[in-house]
């Protein structure tokens, strides 16, 4: 865990490197549960592939990593359920504005690490993560070569801000793997979301795992699915090849 600065305040962040120490950047947005040992898990994994991982704190202003995060059993529905309760309102204090003002910092941040490649980033967030991931893509399209979002749901939405609505402006590759019977996004959903990608000219890939629940890629809930998240895992690593490259010395 390293501290880094957003807006003058301290914020709690998991970097990974790789092996050879350095290689383009990836911005990882964590799920509603917090920033814990599973997403540095997820983090190191993707660094090991040959990137530079910086995943921050969302909720910074809620409290550190360590106050807010799960101490009761998550890896039952019950635990899950009892923890979203204190999880939930979490996302409701981070608004839009406040979201697109910290994306930016991230951003700035993960480019001016020791290690960091010139050029454009990737972004991948999990659950409310994701759609963090596509407002950055839409905020920094200069910089953002590829997004990739796992089990999120709201990305689609008849809101004004919808956050699908952000891909028309920016240049990504896109890459979505929702949850099975997700009524945050329904099959519907997975069709527009699409529809917006091809009708932006961009190319990208919006699909339902068959089977798999909300939360998928998380080994420390009840949600977990191990053949879900390989699939997703070497999905978002093809991903990143072709947009930003592989380091050979990963």
């Amino acid at each position: 865990m390293i501290t880094i600065e957003v807006a003058g305040a301290p914020v709690d962040a998991v970097l990974a490197k790789p092996p050879s120490g350095s290689g383009p950047g990836v911005l990882m947005f964590m799920d509603a549960f917090g920033l814990r040992p599973r997403i540095d898990q997820i983090a190191r994994e993707v660094a090991s592939w040959g990137y530079v991982v910086l995943a921050p704190n969302v909720f910074h202003r809620d409290g550190t990593a360590d106050e807010l995060a799960p101490t009761g059993d998550i890896t039952t529905p019950e635990g899950m359920y009892a923890f979203f309760q204190q999880a939930g309102p979490r996302i409701g204090h981070l608004t839009t504005e406040l979201a697109l003002a910290d994306i930016t910092a991230y951003l700035d941040t993960l480019q001016a690490l020791p290690g960091v490649q010139p050029g454009p980033v990737g972004v991948v967030g999990f659950c409310m993560g994701g759609r963090l991931a596509l407002r950055a893509a839409g905020l920094a399209p200069q910089r953002v070569a590829a997004c990739a979002g796992f089990h999120v749901s709201g990305l689609v939405t008849d809101q004004p801000d919808s956050p699908h609505l952000v891909i028309a402006g920016s240049t990504a590759e896109y890459l979505f793997a929702h949850a099975d019977n997700d009524r945050g996004l329904t099959p519907a959903d997975s069709a527009a979301l699409g529809d917006t990608i091809a009708r932006a000219g961009l190319r990208g890939t919006s699909e339902i795992y068959a089977g798999s629940m909300h939360g998928y890629t998380m080994a420390d809930t009840a949600a977990w699915n191990e053949a879900a998240y390989h699939r997703a895992m070497d999905e978002l690593r093809a991903l990143f090849a072709r947009t930003l490259g592989e380091s050979e010395a990963a």
